[in-house]
């Protein structure tokens, strides 16, 4: 913008004094979900786009703002309608007992609709990923070129580098954007014995971000041997995902790295940022393990799909339950409407007015 801000809160001014008012958040895509125009999966596919801070990212809020989540979701539905209005055929014709061969077809389709669900259900993780990134932790001894690292990842200086151990007193954290993926970097102080009460306390916050980490960048100096801290830190046992990075590539390896075959090393040099590309690789393939095509981002559930499909497919699994075991019919069909139910809940014909208030407060003013 250009100029000063006080004409245009004169004019506003002059607006709400003749009756205008400010908008709710999210208050015209709400109105747009009202009349009909779109479905909640794509209300809140415009938030996504808002708030996208990659290109990955913003491609898959808008395949599912074009309705591609929506439509998957109404054939799951029109699937579950369709079993309904057979099972409700046979109650309200009760005469007519239903036989073991249409019980068996009857559960068939509806482990058909759970496999269905699985398929969505396993986009959940990549979506969360996109939608909110992931946090990485630079750990390491003083002096291994933990807070080099962080400047080549993000390409800027950033963090202080010296030559002096213990520079890094607290967690410093700052985003990038890795091939399409946000990734949170946290460079932590070096993991040793302190005296320095200071420097404890960047010890214990190192820790912590280690465990709130869900992937962990390991940092070693090559041309010093393998110490006892890094070696406790290659042989943890832990699940975390950890990926073990050789610094100063550009000079002759201590021996002792040689010896450890357990962890592949990835050689990169701080000093010239040789290995940098490759490491990035490596995170974004550790990030996706291999999973995600291109095709999964037409279709990407957030965590409200996914705590719906969950509900249904539980209320799904006491249907075959009820059917096996000859339960009365009337009963099998109250699970089955919730069933039915959830997964409406997710384009938005079955939302509560709370749920609205929910999806709707997170949006900009207006929006």
């Amino acid at each position: 913008t250009h100029g000063g801000t006080l004409p245009a809160k004169l004019v506003l001014d002059a607006l709400l004094h003749q009756g205008a008012r400010l908008a709710e958040p999210g208050e015209f895509t709400m109105r747009a979900f009202l009349n009909g125009r779109i479905d909640l999966t794509q209300a809140e596919a415009v938030a996504d786009v808002i708030h996208s801070r990659t290109e990955l990212a913003l491609n898959a809020a808008n395949e599912q703002l074009a309705g591609k989540l929506s439509s998957r979701i109404r054939e799951l539905r029109t699937q579950l309608m369709s079993i309904l209005a057979h099972l409700e055929a046979h109650i309200d014709f009760p005469d007519e007992d239903i036989s073991p061969d249409t019980t068996d077809r009857m559960i068939q389709r509806i482990q058909e609709t759970h496999q269905f669900m699985d398929t969505l259900l396993s986009t959940a993780d990549e979506g969360r990923i996109l939608r909110r990134g992931i946090r990485a932790a630079i750990v390491g001894r003083p002096n291994a070129g933990k807070s080099s690292l962080l400047n080549h990842l993000l390409g800027q200086d950033r963090a202080i580098v010296s030559h002096l151990e213990g520079t890094t007193r607290d967690t410093i954290e700052e985003s990038a954007n890795i091939r399409g993926v946000p990734i949170i970097f946290v460079d932590t102080a070096g993991l040793r014995v302190a005296d320095d009460l200071v420097e404890q306390e960047g010890i214990r916050r190192s820790r912590k971000s280690i465990a709130q980490a869900e992937l962990v960048l390991h940092v070693v100096d090559g041309t010093t041997p393998l110490h006892p801290e890094d070696l406790a830190f290659l042989n943890n046992g832990s699940s975390k995902a950890c990926l073990h990075i050789l610094n100063k590539s550009d000079l002759q390896a201590h021996e002792s790295y040689h010896s450890e075959k357990k962890h592949p090393w990835i050689p990169v040099s701080c000093a010239n940022a040789d290995g940098v590309a490759s490491l990035k690789d490596a995170i974004i393939k550790e990030v996706w393990s291999g999973k995600i095509k291109a095709e999964m981002l037409e279709v990407m559930i957030n965590s409200r799909h996914q705590g719906a499909l969950l509900r249904s497919k539980s209320s799904l699994q006491t249907v075959i339950e009820g059917l096996q075991s000859r339960l009365e019919l009337e009963l099998v069909a109250m699970d089955l409407r919730i069933a039915v139910s959830a997964v409406g809940e997710i384009v938005g014909e079955t939302a509560t007015e709370d749920l609205l208030d929910s999806i709707f407060s997170q949006f900009c003013l207006g929006k």
